[in-house]
């Protein structure tokens, strides 16, 4: 058993609060991680604020991670104690039907055990004060080590730097496979973006990489244009800044409507704007923000009689195990942003005020 600094949420809504935790070793097919780097997304607020319905407390968040493989259960294979690896929220087994189909990256070998905080056996590997602590989304990266399957796990070029490839365990891969897997945008294309996070951002870098010709940023923080413009955004919107709808709006710049919209915010009332906002006939829009538990979407159903598609994206439609050790291969060739997503770097002790700079949307 390692004893390690956790930040432990230990009830909803209230701040995290770093422990010492001990970390039992790896069972059967699972594998104990150092975590070097972790970043704070969207997704670990939401379960952290109690509005996720599969939110268990008390529990060790974070889901963006990289780190050192410390040691390994019986049957592991594909890594070794010393690897550099991504712990992935999304597993990749190989053998269910998810995998076996080209269509999708939802692997659901492990689905249920980690909706409900627990490893594949139905236990926790996580104790603080004599209490167990739930895992969270199968990687819990807010613990100096943890423990995930071993189909939850990428194996990456040792040579990355931990503190900036740990993106690409979801904000970074998930944006950008929206516009290059789930979107398939074209050359000389034009899309939209709601929503202008990491998220939006990579969504952005996205479509600038697959030749879109015009890239319209939407967000009502403007202190968020000039980075979307470095990103590849040729022009950005507020919505305050119009009377009427911003579909309205998108329509009438655009002559007709958007190729490509995206939303990246879990609004359901800008996700209708995101798909009107789409050109009749042949208008893709893409729903990469999640929600809150009991949200539906709306709209006419003569928007997609009229020829517009609406779909969505979880980590942006990668096979996971597969592709994110080429997301980083495509990051060291320079082939995708990273380094230019990060803000702000802190010591672990200070994971409270990351969370606050996040919600500042700075």
């Amino acid at each position: 058993v390692i004893k390690c600094k956790a930040a432990v949420a230990w009830e909803a809504g209230k701040p995290l609060s770093l422990e010492e935790v001990e970390v039992a070793p790896p069972k059967a097919h699972e594998v104990r991680i150092k975590i070097v780097a972790t970043a704070v997304c969207h997704t670990d607020a939401y379960t952290l604020s109690g509005a996720d319905p599969e939110g268990c407390f008390p529990v060790i968040l974070g889901h963006e991670g990289a780190g050192i493989v410390e040691s390994i259960g019986e049957g592991v294979t594909k890594v070794k104690p010393g690897d550099t690896v991504i712990p992935l929220y999304i597993p990749q087994c190989g053998e269910c039907k998810f995998c076996k189909n080209p269509k999708t990256n939802l692997c659901q070998k492990i689905r249920i055990t980690q909706g409900k905080g627990l490893m594949p056996d139905g236990t926790s590997r996580f104790t603080c004060k004599g209490k167990q602590i739930y895992h969270f989304m199968g990687t819990s990266t807010f613990s100096e080590y943890t423990v995930v399957a071993d189909i939850s796990v990428a194996k990456i070029d040792a040579a990355a730097p931990l503190d900036k490839v740990c993106l690409l365990g979801c904000g970074i891969s998930t944006g950008y496979g929206a516009a290059v897997n789930t979107a398939k945008v074209e050359p000389g294309s034009t899309c939209a973006v709601f929503g202008l996070g990491g998220v939006g951002l990579a969504v952005i870098m996205g479509c600038k990489i697959a030749g879109a010709s015009r890239i319209i940023g939407i967000d009502i923080n403007k202190d968020k244009y000039a980075k979307a413009k470095e990103f590849g955004a040729t022009e950005c919107i507020s919505p305050h800044d119009f009377k009427k709808p911003i579909q309205e709006v998108l329509v009438e710049m655009t002559d007709g409507g958007v190729d490509y919209s995206f939303e990246c915010i879990g609004n359901v009332g800008v996700m209708r704007a995101a798909l009107e906002a789409c050109h009749k006939g042949w208008g893709v829009s893409v729903i990469v923000g999640v929600a809150a538990a009991g949200q539906e979407i709306s709209t006419r159903p003569f928007q997609l009689v009229t020829g517009r598609t609406w779909k969505g994206t979880a980590f942006g439609g990668w096979k996971s195990i597969d592709n994110v050790p080429k997301l980083v291969t495509d990051y060291m060739s320079k082939k995708i942003k990273v380094d230019e997503f990060v803000t702000h770097t802190f010591p672990f002790d200070k994971i409270n005020e990351a969370f606050e700079l996040m919600h500042t949307g700075k």
